[in-house]
């Protein structure tokens, strides 16, 4: 055989074998004498007898762009874990994106295992407790100067309703500086 048969040559140019077939049959495939095709030669013949507004063009591979962020998170994670980072606009390989991506998971794992067992609790809860319990603080600090007006005055030799107003004065200045902090619970 000296030259392709039907199957290599619809592989050669991309088409099916039917195609091919057709093609053969309306003689526009050069053939050597055992019945082979002359891919050269076909090639040409089939580039000039081929109207091009009918030839279908291969669909162009639709790419998502990936956000930024997305990138910025993929090279957070590899850098946490010791691994190679992408450099800065220079993309992430798909090799590099697959390990972000599993030792995300293991992190998420991770986290669900300490929360089932208690070792981890939701946001919104610990802020509720952080909360009751600085109200706590604040009611004890704003009780105190009543408990100890007394003892204070008795031991100082002074009037214990004047030492209340004294002490309640000092502690309520300190717990308005205390109501300005605003922690950052990010």
């Amino acid at each position: 055989m000296q030259g392709m048969s039907e199957r290599q040559y619809a592989a050669h140019v991309g088409l099916s074998r039917g195609a091919i077939q057709k093609a053969k049959a309306a003689e526009r495939l050069v053939l050597y004498p055992d019945g082979s095709i002359n891919a050269a030669a076909s090639d040409a013949r089939r580039a000039e007898t081929t109207d091009p507004s009918k030839t279908r063009k291969p669909p162009e591979p639709k790419l998502k762009p990936v956000p930024e962020a997305a990138v910025a998170a993929v090279g957070d994670t590899l850098r946490e874990q010791g691994l190679a980072v992408p450099a800065v606009g220079g993309g992430t390989t798909f090799l590099q994106a697959k390990t972000a991506n599993e030792v995300l998971k293991a992190q998420e794992r991770r986290i669900r295992l300490q929360k089932l067992k208690g070792e981890l609790i939701e946001r919104a809860r610990a802020l509720s407790l952080v909360f009751r319990l600085a109200r706590e603080v604040r009611d004890a600090w704003v009780n105190w100067p009543a408990r100890a007006a007394a003892l204070m005055a008795a031991d100082l030799g002074v009037e214990p309703a004047a030492m209340q107003k004294v002490l309640e004065k000092h502690v309520r200045a300190h717990l308005d500086e205390l109501a300005e902090v605003r922690p950052d619970f990010r």
